[in-house]
């Protein structure tokens, strides 16, 4: 064998070897990704929620010792299914614009009344049927799953249409790594005039 045959064999072996070692490692490295990936787009979820207030109408409220707070026991649930509200009272002209339920789960206005979803991924209740796709396109479009009813007050889809794709994506991660919560929330209710 030439020397530079065996050189060349050499630079071959090195090569397929280096090549082997790069690929296990990649694929080690992309299966850890997509673990700690997963787990950084939860955290950023549960980060978002937090800051963004999402507890504060999705989680009902109760009177504790040191007066309302929030019932962690049903956290990001919606509103009670046993709750049953009464007619929404008659705000007097003026500049009241509308009222909520001690829950902070229903709201009454010149919408109607809307009651706050159920987030966690329950299959029947919640988000557990929804695709990423569909979560993504409700809050890009303030529209249910990106095309069924308008999102009502006091949801601010407005605002929660100008986070990023993987921002929502992350949202929808957080949610769907909750316990699920069977609680079927009410439909919203058309304001009274909603037929002229």
């Amino acid at each position: 064998m030439k020397k530079t045959d065996l050189v060349v064999s050499s630079l071959v072996i090195a090569a397929a070897v280096i090549l082997t070692s790069v690929l296990a490692v990649a694929s080690v490295g992309a299966t850890a990704t997509g673990q700690s990936g997963s787990s950084a787009s939860i955290t950023r979820g549960k980060y978002l929620v937090e800051v963004m207030g999402c507890h504060d109408c999705h989680t009902p409220w109760k009177l504790g010792p040191k007066g309302p707070e929030l019932d962690m026991s049903r956290a990001l649930s919606g509103h009670p299914e046993e709750l049953t509200m009464p007619a929404a009272p008659a705000l007097p002209p003026g500049p009241w614009m509308m009222s909520a339920a001690a829950t902070m789960t229903a709201w009454s206005g010149p919408w109607g009344v809307s009651y706050t979803m159920n987030l966690t991924p329950d299959k029947e209740t919640g988000l557990g049927d929804w695709t990423l796709e569909q979560f993504i396109a409700t809050m890009k479009t303030g529209r249910d799953r990106g095309k069924g009813r308008a999102l009502l007050p006091p949801m601010p889809y407005f605002n929660l249409a100008k986070l990023s794709d993987e921002d929502i994506a992350s949202l929808f991660a957080y949610l769907q790594s909750l316990p699920p919560m069977r609680n079927r929330v009410p439909q919203p209710v058309d304001p009274p005039d909603s037929s002229q």
